[in-house]
């Protein structure tokens, strides 16, 4: 069966459907009121709310509010994923084993789980997007300056999620703020709030801004700040590129 749904399961249907669901190797979509806690870089509590729990075959989990583009908790790809049941208590676990991370979901009240065995092998073409610009960097770091070292795409940081993170020659961690339109005082708002919240972790950071273009104000603002400009312009077409990250310490 390519896909299976159950509503107000009990705690057996929800074994077993789960059960089969990592032997099919199918996506999990669970709607429940649950309690999270994770241990890890840092503890952290949830409380009680209704959540929509995402687990991939690759080892994501995902756990949503109903407000906000992001998850409120989440495992990267390579995670382990498990399920128990104990006096009483049914508790999804997922752990990441460098650096060491533990996600616990505690499940109250699950509304429905289901699993979808998903094929798909196609990859996004992107066309001229921000994205590409990051592929473009990453295949050659010195459109930026030389000795630019490109680490991560999409990094989650405190204010959000820097386009590219990487180090300059002299070690000083830099991030990157890509647009592939002519860039304005928002983009280097942005820029400035992702700059300040990596300054509270680490000394030496410089924020980049890089666009085909500025506006006259953005350019003031730039400069009052102390940050700083590349111009770059997005390819004309391509394809996004999937592959191994390399961490600050590799």
């Amino acid at each position: 069966m390519k896909v299976e749904a159950k509503l107000n399961p009990t705690y057996e249907e929800i074994v077993d459907i789960f059960n089969r669901a990592l032997s099919k190797e199918a996506i999990v979509n669970i709607f429940a009121h649950c309690r999270v806690f994770y241990d890890g870089r840092a503890k952290s509590e949830l409380g009680p709310g209704d959540r929509v729990i995402l687990i991939k075959p690759d080892g994501s989990f995902l756990i949503h509010q109903k407000e906000k583009r992001e998850p409120v908790n989440w495992q990267p790809p390579g995670s382990s994923v498990g399920l128990e049941v104990k006096e009483d208590k049914i508790f999804l676990r997922s752990i990441r084993r460098k650096p060491r991370e533990i996600l616990e979901v505690e499940l109250l009240n699950v509304y429905l789980i289901s699993y979808f065995q998903a094929e798909d092998y196609e990859e996004l073409a992107l066309t001229g997007s921000e994205a590409e610009m990051a592929d473009l960097i990453f295949e050659n770091p010195s459109l930026i300056e030389d000795g630019f070292k490109p680490l991560f795409k999409e990094k989650p940081i405190k204010h959000g999620i820097v386009d590219v993170l990487g180090v300059d020659k002299e070690g000083n961690i830099v991030i990157l703020e890509l647009k592939r339109r002519r860039a304005d005082l928002h983009a280097v708002s942005q820029l400035k709030r992702y700059v300040e919240a990596m300054r509270e972790e680490h000394e030496k950071v410089r924020g980049i801004l890089v666009a085909p273009s500025l506006t006259s104000g953005a350019k003031k603002l730039l400069e009052k700040e102390g940050l700083e400009f590349r111009k770059l312009t997005p390819p004309k077409r391509g394809k996004s590129k999937r592959g191994r990250q390399k961490t600050l310490f590799d």
